[in-house]
C-alpha cells in the first residue's frame, strides 16, 4: 500500500464566505496535515485523512481572524482541530473524482462530497514523487454549529450560510 503525505509548502486550502452577499471573504488555513494510502496508481481506493488547526486561520484582517476562532464561530478554544475522513471515493474519468467523506467541525461531523480533479503526476528536482490535485465543494456553516448572523439595516445577511471549500494540494508518495 503507497502512502502519501500531505506537501503543505506547495499546498493550499481556503473557504470563500459571501459578505454582505456581494462579495466573497477569502480565509485560509496556515497548519494542516493529510495522509493518502491505497494500492492502485489511479487512486481509485483512495483512503484520506486531513485536519486543520482552527488557530491558523488567516483572512489577512486579524480582527475578524479572532472573531472567527471564538465562541461565536469555530470555539478553536474548545474544538482546536477540523477533520475530515474519506468514506468514499468515485472515479467519474481519468482526472475526475467524487470524494465522500465525514467533515468534523466543531464538534459537528456531517457526511460531505468534493469534487476532485487530479492534477498529475510528476518527480520533482529532489527525487520525490508526488501528485496534485485540486478539490472543491460547498457546505452550509450552520450545519456545523457556525450559526451566528447578523443582518444589515436594510436586512440583507453580513455573511452567508454557504460556504465554498478549495484546496490545491500536492502530495508527496513516502518511502
Amino acid at each position: 500500500m503507497a502512502t502519501w503525505k500531505i506537501d503543505a509548502l506547495h499546498s493550499e486550502i481556503e473557504f470563500k464566505v459571501k459578505h454582505l452577499m456581494i462579495t466573497n471573504v477569502t480565509g485560509y488555513f496556515g497548519e494542516y496535515d493529510a495522509t493518502l494510502s491505497g494500492d492502485k496508481e489511479d487512486f481509485s481506493d483512495a483512503k484520506i485523512t486531513f485536519e486543520s488547526n482552527v488557530s491558523s486561520i488567516s483572512t489577512k484582517n486579524a480582527q475578524r481572524d479572532e472573531h472567527l476562532k471564538s465562541e461565536d464561530f469555530f470555539d478553536a478554544a474548545n474544538h482546536p482541530k477540523i477533520t475530515f475522513a474519506s468514506t468514499e471515493v468515485k472515479k467519474k474519468d481519468a482526472e475526475n473524482f467524487v470524494l465522500k467523506g465525514d467533515l468534523t467541525i466543531r464538534g459537528n461531523t456531517r457526511p460531505v462530497e468534493l469534487n476532485v480533479e487530479y492534477t498529475g503526476l510528476t518527480v520533482d528536482p529532489y527525487g520525490q514523487t508526488k501528485a496534485g490535485f485540486e478539490l472543491t465543494g460547498k457546505i452550509n456553516r450552520k450545519d456545523f454549529g457556525l450559526t451566528w448572523t447578523a443582518t444589515t439595516e436594510a436586512g440583507g445577511l453580513v455573511v452567508s450560510d454557504e460556504v465554498r471549500l478549495i484546496a490545491a494540494v500536492q502530495m508527496i508518495k513516502q518511502a
